[in-house]
């Protein structure tokens, strides 16, 4: 850079390569040869490279270049938007699914159909749908054993709370698997907290009438 060193900056910039005192010797040298100005300041001695010598560009090469770096800017600001276009177009090839992912989805979406098909077949057989008061019977069937597996539920829940008071909780849960009890699964629970067991009062499997 052009701008004054003193003999500890060019000893550091060097990284140590040349002593200090050497490297003092050899900058005064070179200001006695007139390549660099000495300038002192108190006790510290700087060297500045001696501007007589550094070449003053015409107006007209100063213009030039002024105008190649204009072109040069424009060329990198439409390189940059090519970049940022093309890693848009990296990243939409990179979300989409593989072949082998594609056949995956395909193999999934036939298997659905699949079933979706063979649990339609009844009905495109001719087999009779259910009736209204089929739907109504097996909707009272159903409130009729819930609510008697509500009460046999309550009722276990009593024993087994008087049964395992006493007792800390790992021993209540192995007491519970020597005994083979099972509770309620999460697909029960999930039934539980459903349409279906939150509204006991309406019938969830009639049709309705047009």
């Amino acid at each position: 850079m052009n701008r004054p060193y003193g003999a500890v900056d060019v000893a550091a910039n060097l990284k140590g390569a040349v002593p200090k005192a050497t490297t003092q010797k050899i900058l005064v040298s070179l200001a006695e040869k007139g390549e660099l100005v000495q300038k002192v300041y108190g006790k510290t001695t700087f060297f500045v490279y001696s501007q007589a010598k550094i070449e003053c560009l015409p107006n007209e090469k100063i213009s030039e270049l002024k105008t190649e770096l204009a072109k040069n800017e424009e060329e990198n600001q439409a390189l940059a938007a090519e970049v940022k276009s093309l890693t848009a177009e990296l990243a939409r090839i990179k979300a989409t699914p593989t072949d082998l992912e594609l056949d995956s989805h395909i193999a999934d979406v036939r298997a659905s159909i699949a079933k979706t098909t063979e649990t339609l077949e009844p009905l495109r057989s001719g087999a009779p749908p259910i009736t209204a008061e089929e739907l109504d019977r097996i909707h009272a069937d159903w409130s009729k054993w819930r609510a008697e597996w509500i009460r046999r539920r309550k009722v276990f829940i009593t024993f087994w709370q008087l049964a395992t008071d006493a007792l800390p909780p790992q021993d209540a849960k192995n007491l519970e698997e020597d005994l083979g009890i099972e509770n309620d699964s999460p697909e029960h629970t999930a039934i539980e907290r459903g349409a279906l067991c939150q509204n006991p009062k309406t019938n969830p499997l009639k049709r309705k009438r047009p």
